[in-house]
């Protein structure tokens, strides 16, 4: 648990302010704890000013702030806290705000994902297939063309090429 159930003192107004509880992501950030969030936004924005105080002395990279529904009042003061949207869902916001040095790393959310199937013809007009290893044909003896999905900003044609190196070798 990192920053969870600690105090610290504001200079300004001499009052206890809690830090917001979290844990520790593996990659050097913080995970911050619905559980615990305060419904009155000027605790809220207290608590997430001393908290980042920390988090950025502590070193901490990218800062994830799922927000419910319930907690709707506390995205604008995390957003003018430097926090930005990441994904939203039916039933919460997700934000996230980059503390570190350099480029966010903070991996970018699905918003689609494009497959791409080759057909590949060599000289003796032999087509090449494949057949699953896993998934939904596994071990059913179907042949098919090389597929699969195309990363983040890879063109399409690079992407095709890539997973048929990937399936077959070739």
């Amino acid at each position: 648990m990192a920053s969870g159930g600690q105090e610290a003192t504001d200079d300004v107004c001499c009052t206890r302010i809690s830090l917001l509880a979290a844990t520790n992501d593996k990659f050097g950030g913080i995970i911050i704890d619905e559980s615990g969030l305060p419904r009155d936004a000027q605790t809220f924005i207290d608590s997430l000013r001393m908290s980042l105080e920390l988090w950025r002395m502590e070193g901490k990279k990218g800062i994830w702030l799922k927000l419910p529904i319930l907690n709707s009042n506390l995205v604008h003061p995390a957003i003018q806290a430097g926090f930005v949207y990441h994904h939203a869902e039916r039933e919460y916001v997700m934000l996230v705000s980059w503390l570190a040095e350099g480029p966010c790393t903070l991996p970018a959310n699905a918003s689609h994902q494009v497959g791409v199937g080759a057909f590949v013809l060599n000289e003796q007009e032999e087509i090449l297939a494949v057949q699953e290893r896993t998934g939904t044909f596994q071990g059913s003896g179907i042949w098919k063309m090389p597929t699969g999905a195309i990363k983040q900003g890879e063109d399409i044609f690079a992407g095709a090429i890539r997973e048929v190196k990937e399936e077959t070798g070739v």
